[in-house]
């Protein structure tokens, strides 16, 4: 019997329930030899790279098999999120994306999510307080190999076009770029609203520019949205989609999935510029027949400022990715995410543009200048708050979404993100 099998039968009796899954006879693993890893670095150079990764990994550890699964993010996402909700560990990977936040404590609190905190220490130390968001009660639960953030991917040469001489630093300046656009026959903007999250990191963003830390990271523990900045932040994203900023038909356009995207339409200079995270360059760059996205057109620039905002000026949004191992994996799943996180893995990840690096000794292999520039912003931030859909967990989360969508489509008020995320909030009580 494999280990998975092993916990499994421990989670129905100590549940003590014949729930689906429960008593099955599938093994997603095989055996105590084979490793299943899911990620979502679906398009060239990251798929072939983790490829390499695999194998290389393989050479070292004679007699493991790891079979690569690489996924387009939202279906990964919605895998993820049926597994998980299965609650059979037979049904999740033995190593996989974690998001962690509220995510994570739902996991850990099923026993589906394996403690990395002794195995990994040595990894743990070298991260340093970068992995918080991955703890749950001071115990470590996945290892982040990429952490960053989110703000405005631009074309240099578009902005240049419409006689944009330096990027928006308040709002006010980016409502004058997005009008200097229109005159010049430029979409601004593209917005991949039909997956809801890129447009939610639209409310995110207000939020953070008006909203203290201190009512930020209360509100993550409280549930309590009563503080009027989660309003105002609610009304600064109804001026927003009111400025009609957006590509055409952006209810309907994916995120990041082919040229009509939202990240395939910045990439073919369909539009100036889109809200993305630190991910960006490498989705374009698989996305472009040339494999190099933007290239030297490529410009960032933080979510403006708000006028009145409590939020701190150097404050930023974003989150990042982290390789965790499911309770009852192989023994040798563990090895696996400490190699994923070794400087050599983690180099070759900079180096083929595919995040910003959490091994210190790896950073310094960034080649694309926008990515260096960007790991500069992550580390000198005083604080960076994770998206909110993880940080409040998914029933809050998808509320909170939901009802941001509505508003990009014009059917919605700031009063209405609060009213349905406290409603939702109230329910985890």
């Amino acid at each position: 019997m494999s280990r998975k099998t092993q916990a499994l039968a421990a989670l129905c009796a100590g549940l003590m329930i014949a729930a689906t899954g429960c008593g099955g006879s599938g093994d997603s693993g095989g055996d105590d030899n084979t490793i299943i890893w899911w990620h979502n670095s679906n398009n060239d150079p990251g798929k072939g790279y983790y490829e390499q990764v695999a194998k290389d990994f393989e050479e070292a550890n004679p007699g493991v098999d790891v079979k690569v699964q690489a996924f387009a993010h939202e279906d990964m996402l919605t895998k993820l999120d049926a597994a998980f909700q299965s609650g059979d560990p037979e049904q999740i990977p033995d190593v996989y994306m974690e998001r962690g936040g509220g995510e994570l404590a739902d996991h850990v609190e099923a026993g589906l999510t394996e403690d990395l905190s002794e195995d990994a220490s040595e990894e743990i130390d070298m991260i340093g307080g970068s992995v918080a968001g991955w703890q749950v009660e001071d115990k470590t639960y996945a290892l982040p190999f990429s952490i960053g953030v989110v703000g405005f991917w631009y074309n240099k040469d578009l902005f240049a076009k419409a006689g944009i001489t330096a990027a928006p630093t308040t709002m006010a300046d980016f409502y004058a770029a997005v009008e200097k656009l229109k005159a010049a026959g430029i979409q601004p903007v593209s917005v991949g609203a039909k997956d809801a999250w890129p447009a939610a990191h639209y409310y995110y963003w207000t939020a953070v520019r008006e909203c203290s830390e201190d009512v930020l990271s209360s509100a993550v523990k409280s549930l309590d949205f009563s503080d009027p900045c989660f309003e105002k932040a609610g009304d600064d994203l109804v001026d927003i989609v009111a400025k009609k900023p957006f590509n055409n038909g952006f209810l309907s356009t994916g995120a990041q999935e082919g040229p009509t995207s939202a990240s395939g339409l910045l990439a073919t200079g369909k539009v100036a510029m889109e809200l993305a995270g630190h991910w960006e360059p490498g989705v374009m760059q698989g996305i472009t027949e040339d494999k190099l996205g933007l290239g030297d057109k490529t410009g960032w620039f933080a979510f403006p400022q708000i006028e009145g905002g409590q939020g701190d000026p150097a404050a930023q949004m974003g989150g990042g990715d982290a390789w965790a191992v499911s309770e009852g994996a192989p023994d040798a799943s563990v090895d696996f995410v400490k190699y994923l996180l070794s400087t050599d893995v983690q180099t070759g990840f900079a180096e083929n543009g595919m995040g910003l690096p959490t091994n210190p000794d790896a950073t310094g292999a960034l080649t694309d200048p926008a990515l260096a520039d960007l790991i500069k912003v992550r580390d000198s931030a005083p604080y960076v708050q994770l998206y909110f859909d993880t940080a409040f967990g998914q029933g809050v989360g998808g509320a909170m979404n939901d009802a941001i969508v509505d508003v990009f489509a014009g059917k919605g008020t700031g009063a209405d993100i609060v009213t349905a995320t406290q409603e939702a909030a109230d329910k985890e009580k």
